[in-house]
């Protein structure tokens, strides 16, 4: 039996997700197009932007599969989903947490509760892989991780009802986004603006310099066709360079993930329109 969901809670993202955009929001929603049919999310993640727009149609992706699997089961099966959930909470503990971590299985329900269980309580909320592709984030230290959020997954199961959700590479866009109806926005894996900052191992695949040329243009084609484009990405000279044709706009961020909490504080991004 699904529980009834309170009316004033709204959807937000489900997982914790680092470079998430939900303190962002505020200063994005002016640059936001007034008027589209359908919103292509290529890099999906914590899915912030998508939550908080709500958009009538939209098409969200990303090249990890097991991040889509979740969505999937949060939009499918969110009861049978938060039922494995809360046996998680109830065994979590170190121990666990290792074992869940280096045991992997094949079967989507199961896929999904170890991805939202090992996001809610691993170091920082971090996704990394190793070069075989396994996940290899620590345990975090603390005292009530929100392993089962029952609300907040249910309001974001309603969100994504009717949504289509495909694995897919980021410039699978391009056979999608045809036109002045649609709209992209791009977050992919930020530029490294010092080479302590250089994470790019979100999935087995690297997201190197070629990487961010070949996104800037798909970023182009899909300008050309008419196709309202944003994109979000490290404050830099090699970005605001590869950007220059097109609107560049200022965003003041907080960096949030950094072992020393010292160097944790206010930096600049970039917001990327093409319109």
């Amino acid at each position: 039996m699904v529980s009834q969901i309170p009316k004033q809670t709204y959807p937000r993202p489900f997982l914790k997700w680092a470079g998430g955009k939900t303190r962002l929001i505020s200063q994005y929603k002016d640059y936001f197009p007034k008027h589209y049919h359908t919103y292509y999310e290529p890099f999906l993640g914590g899915g912030a932007i998508f939550f908080s727009m709500q958009p009538s149609k939209a098409v969200l992706s990303d090249i990890n599969a097991d991040l889509i699997t979740t969505y999937r089961c949060v939009k499918d099966n969110i009861e049978e989903l938060i039922t494995l959930l809360q046996k998680h909470k109830q065994e979590h503990n170190a121990e666990y947490y290792y074992d869940v971590r280096n045991n992997h299985s094949s079967k989507d329900l199961e896929i999904a509760a170890r991805f939202i269980y090992l996001n809610k309580t691993c170091f920082n909320g971090l996704y990394r892989v190793n070069s075989q592709g396994k996940f290899n984030v620590p345990v975090g230290k603390y005292k009530n991780p929100g392993i089962c959020q029952e609300e907040v997954l249910q309001v974001a199961s309603q969100a994504l009802k009717g949504v289509e959700i495909k694995h897919a590479n980021f410039d699978e866009v391009l056979n999608y986004a045809t036109g002045i109806n649609d709209f992209v926005y791009f977050d992919p894996p930020y530029y490294p603006v010092s080479k302590t900052s250089n994470f790019t191992a979100y999935s087995h695949f690297s997201f190197d310099e070629n990487q961010q040329i070949k996104l800037r243009d798909i970023f182009a084609e899909l300008a050309d066709r008419g196709v309202k484009v944003m994109l979000s990405n490290s404050d830099c000279p090699f970005i605001r360079d590869l950007y220059s044709d097109f609107s560049v706009h200022t965003i003041l961020a907080a960096r949030s993930i950094n072992s020393n909490a010292q160097k944790r504080g206010k930096i600049t991004e970039v917001l990327v329109t093409s319109y």
